[in-house]
Formats: structure tokens, sequence, C-alpha cells
């Protein structure tokens, strides 16, 4: 039977003009190799809800919202873009384009973004709170690469802004200074952005599921296990694990609650409030785990507006917590309808 709410809506849905999906699945297509398919899941599965559903693709002119507003009087926008122009940080932008316009939209508000998407800043604000983080030294572009020597190795090298795994692999952990310039100075030339250095800690990766404005909610702690790690390789989440469903079937790749102690379940799930609310998050979000042997969390990454297809972690982690999918968007839809930026401060 199928979830229907009680009230249907006009719903703009803003995602980037590139991966705008088709209305049906073509015969012999996997969806699930397809860059769409998020915004595939989420159009059809609210259309599926009886709501007026309008995709709107942007690449670099805002004009395009307000067409959509006037045309279609949307009572949310409802947010699936990661960047805009091409530009991981502008997302944000477009989200305060959003509140300007009074026009009530899902995710994640300017401020949490913001905060967020700097994984330096992310780290400095969280260590003012004594919340365990990583050691980090930030090398900008342009600069000669000099390790501080607080920070000893192995150190993962990887972009301070972007998202996605996007530059990961199995260099990104270097082990001396040489290969630590060269991790950077490949970060740089691909992504043109800032490299950040961490220190590598060895553990269990595990990710938590927030959700909420004020009052808050998590899903089931969720842990990526690699089975078929190759001798030698780190269980780091590169580019090529996360987008190459041929390549995780190799490696035997498996996404599962993690199977806590209830007393670890819940501290984890009290530090994941905690650091959603220092960071001003809203809406929903993923925070990445390590776990070490003696059940210590370091907080990898915070994750605004992360990704929601069906059978990826964010539903996945919902559903087990009994929220089926259809339900998932409506609540991301109430949230969203609810938020006010009146006093949404830093606490």
């Amino acid at each position: 039977m199928k979830f229907k709410p009680k009230t249907k809506l006009r719903i703009v849905v803003l995602i980037s003009q590139e991966l705008m999906p088709p209305d049906a699945i073509p015969e012999g297509v996997e969806k699930e190799k397809q860059p769409w398919r998020t915004e595939y899941d989420v159009i059809s599965t609210l259309r599926s809800m009886d709501h007026d559903v309008y995709p709107v693709g942007l690449k670099s002119d805002l004009a395009v919202i307000a067409n959509a507003r006037e045309e279609h009087k949307p009572h949310i926008a409802f947010n699936l873009l990661e960047d805009f122009e091409g530009q991981a940080l502008f997302d944000q932008h477009v989200v305060s384009y959003l509140e300007l316009l009074k026009q009530p939209y899902t995710g994640c508000n300017p401020r949490g973004l913001t905060l967020a998407h700097d994984k330096a800043l992310t780290k400095k604000i969280l260590s003012y709170h004594r919340i365990a983080v990583p050691g980090f030294a930030v090398f900008p572009i342009g600069q000669k690469v000099v390790r501080p020597r607080r920070l000893s190795f192995p150190l993962f090298v990887k972009s301070v802004v972007e998202e996605g795994s996007v530059g990961i692999a199995q260099a990104s952990v270097v082990n001396d200074d040489a290969k630590l310039a060269e991790r950077v100075e490949f970060i740089h030339r691909q992504t043109n952005s800032h490299a950040i250095a961490e220190q590598y800690i060895e553990g269990r990766e595990i990710y938590v599921s927030v959700i909420g404005n004020r009052k808050l909610q998590t899903y089931t702690p969720w842990e990526l296990v690699i089975n078929n790690l190759p001798d030698g390789a780190l269980n780091i989440a590169t580019g090529r694990l996360k987008w190459n469903p041929d390549y995780q079937k190799k490696i035997g790749l498996v996404t599962k609650p993690a199977g806590l102690p209830p007393e670890l379940q819940q501290k984890l799930e009290l530090l994941s409030k905690r650091i959603y609310r220092h960071l001003c998050l809203s809406g929903y979000a993923r925070l990445d785990y390590r776990m070490t042997n003696n059940g210590e969390f370091y907080l990898l990454e915070a994750n605004p507006n992360p990704q929601i297809a069906m059978n990826e972690d964010f539903a996945d982690s919902a559903a087990h917590s009994g929220l089926k999918y259809a339900q998932l968007l409506q609540k991301i839809i109430t949230l969203g309808l609810s938020y006010s930026t009146a006093g949404y401060t830093m606490i």
C-alpha cells in the first residue's frame, strides 16, 4: 500500500541541469549506475504520493528559480543541488536566495552549509567544544607544503571543500613528507581547492543519520564494511568505491547496521546531536565517524543534504528505524515547511 500524505502539495525539485532524470527508466538501463538516480527516486516517489512535482534544472541562472515560482506557485522547493556553476560552495548561496524570496525549502540552511562545507572550520568549531576530531593542517594553493611538527604520519589528504569522495584514493593516505607534498599538489590540481591533511584514524567507518531542526532524531548507526579488501589496502571510502557499483561487488562492499552495544550507541547518538547543533545544521545530515578499538569516536566529516537515493545509507538507516522511503521524503518536506530562520544561532 502506497503512502499518501494528508495534504497534496506543489513542489519544485531543484536539481543540477545535467542530472535531469527521465520520466521513466529506459529499457536496459540500470538505474543504480546512473548519476541521476537520486533525482529520479525523489521525483518519482513524490509523484507516487500524489504531489504535483515540477523538476527545475539549474546551471548558472538563478532567474530559473524565480520563473518556476511564478509559474508553479510551489508550497516548497525540494533542494537536491550539490553545486551551482560547477562550484560546490555555491549551493549555500542558492539556499540564501531561497530565503530572500521567502520560499520554503528542504534540507540545510545557508549557515550550516557554510560551516560544514569547510572541513577545517568544522574541526576548529568542534575542537573548541572538546569533541574529538583528527589533528589536521590546511595547505593552501600556491604555498609550499610544510608539515607542522605536531602532525605525525600517517596522514589522510583530501580537498578541504569537495564532497562525495572527490580526489580520494588509496594514495590519499601518505607516510612521508615527499608523498604528502605530492598528494597535496594532486588535490590542488584536480579539485582547484585547498588541501587538508588529517591524522589517519584506524578503526570502523560508521555513519549516523540525523534529521530535524530544533528537535532532533537519529536513525540506526550504519557501518561501511569491505569484505574483500585487497592486501595492503586501507579501509577508506575512495571515489571508486563510492561511485562504481561493479567495483563495490568485486571487493565485497556492504553497508549495514553497525551493531553497537547499547551504551556506545547512546553515546554516539548524543554526540551526533551535539555536533549537529554546534554546526547550526537543519533539515537532515549524515555524520561520518571513525570508531577506534577502545570505543572512541572521531568525527571525520559532517554532510548536510547527503545522498538520499533509495538503498543508500541515509534511506536504509531510516528504513531500519521504521521509516519507509516515501515517509522519509514527507518528513523532510514537513521540516522544510516548519523551518524558520528567526533566532537560528550557534549553540
